[in-house]
């Protein structure tokens, strides 16, 4: 098998998985999820913080996004703008109103500033213990972070259920490592 047939069959896995999970699950893990934030801090506030607006079966990150607003983060939500380009960043806060963008996403409208973070809080489908990370395919974060890591330090947070720690991510030359991985139950840091 290929390094893209091993990760188009481990994402499938994980989806149907994280498809599996029930709304009183769901909830269990926002909330651990923001027990967790305020436990290991792996973002200095304040900071540019990118998140991401939840869709499908993702683990909802809105209340912690609310809680890095409270603590005075300037927030950001991520908008693809291009096929094979590096993802860019729009000023939000909690409550201003989204326009659906590409791939069932939610972001800013094209009249929010633009901005660039100091952390990203990344989607996953998996997660190893070396910080490397399955996405859904399109390479976008891989991409902006390699941008972004040329430029200055960055956070960059998977975030994601317990169970999609797994002991083993395939990974190529293009994919980026996470600095840091949350879930509702453990953070870990990787050097």
């Amino acid at each position: 098998m290929t390094l893209i047939d091993d990760k188009r069959s481990l994402r499938r896995s994980m989806l149907a998985w994280r498809g599996g999970l029930g709304e009183e699950e769901r909830r269990e893990a926002a909330a651990g999820l923001l027990g967790m934030w305020r436990l290991e801090r792996p973002v200095r506030t304040p900071a540019i913080v990118s998140g991401f607006w939840p869709m499908a079966e993702e683990l909802d990150i809105r209340p912690l996004m609310t809680e890095l607003f409270v603590q005075g983060c300037q927030l950001a939500l991520p908008v693809v703008v291009g096929k094979k380009q590096p993802l860019v960043f729009r000023a939000w806060r909690p409550d201003d109103p989204l326009e659906a963008g590409v791939f069932g996403t939610l972001h800013p409208s094209p009249r929010c500033d633009v901005v660039e973070p100091d952390a990203l809080i990344v989607p996953l489908l998996a997660c190893d213990e070396e910080g490397w990370r399955l996405g859904y395919g399109g390479g976008f974060y891989d991409r902006t972070l390699e941008g972004l890591r040329a430029k200055k330090t960055i956070t960059a947070v998977g975030v994601g259920f317990d169970a999609q720690l797994i002991p083993h991510v395939p990974h190529g030359p293009d994919d980026q490592r996470l600095d840091w991985l949350l879930t509702d139950k453990r953070a870990c840091a990787f050097v």
